[in-house]
């Protein structure tokens, strides 16, 4: 039987269905949530709100992940890269999951401009896969890193009362670490100091803009 060929608007469309996906259904993990099955919210309001915010900056994050990963696939020149990709990004999609399980524990809505973080997270991926699959690599090397960073910085922020979420975090910084070693090791460019810099700049607006939006 005849293998159909995927032209560019199959590929259009197929992008348009996945991003509907991510941001309009609740996504389902393959793994249990870290903190296991009990609800645990914060005794205090003040910080179940502290909470939620810090859980809405890391869900925005993820949503954000997804695209990235996506885009960077897309414009892949090596199939065996955008596999890689692909595999990152549904390990992605347990973060997703369970920061949105958390969100719903925590009473706290998602950022209302999840949309524009995936555009924009989507245009970014695809721009480095397009530079070479090197360049894209070395890309999410550094992105993880930052993420990383950020992670860490949110499990000091956190409530000291509520472990499901540091718990979370934890699990995610890992997985993070594990994907950017991945992507240094299939051969990754160091990226220039200027581009670091701007992609901290962009983080930043983003967390920021999530946090209470």
């Amino acid at each position: 039987m005849k293998t159909r060929t995927l032209t560019g608007l199959d590929r259009l469309i197929g992008e348009i269905d996945r991003a509907i996906k991510v941001l309009s259904t609740p996504a389902h993990s393959h793994r249990e949530l870290p903190a296991g099955s009990a609800e645990e919210p914060p005794a205090a309001e003040t910080a179940r709100r502290e909470s939620g915010r810090l859980m809405r900056v890391n869900h925005a994050g993820e949503i954000s992940a997804q695209a990235l990963y996506q885009g960077q696939a897309l414009t892949a020149r090596a199939s065996s890269v955008a596999a890689t990709l692909r595999q990152c990004a549904a390990e992605e999609m347990d973060h997703l999951a369970w920061c949105e399980e958390r969100l719903a524990e925590l009473n706290t809505r998602t950022s209302l401009l999840n949309p524009v973080w995936y555009a924009g997270s989507f245009a970014l991926g695809a721009l480095a896969g397009a530079l070479g699959d090197r360049t894209s690599l070395g890309f999410i090397a550094e992105t993880e890193r930052q993420v990383e960073a950020h992670l860490r910085d949110h499990q000091k922020r956190l409530p000291p009362d509520d472990r499901r979420s540091r718990a979370i975090l934890e699990q995610m910084t890992e997985d993070e670490v594990k994907h950017g070693a991945t992507a240094a090791s299939l051969g990754g460019y160091e990226l220039p100091f200027p581009v670091k810099t701007a992609m901290r700049l962009c983080s930043r607006v983003m967390t920021r803009a999530a946090y209470w939006v």
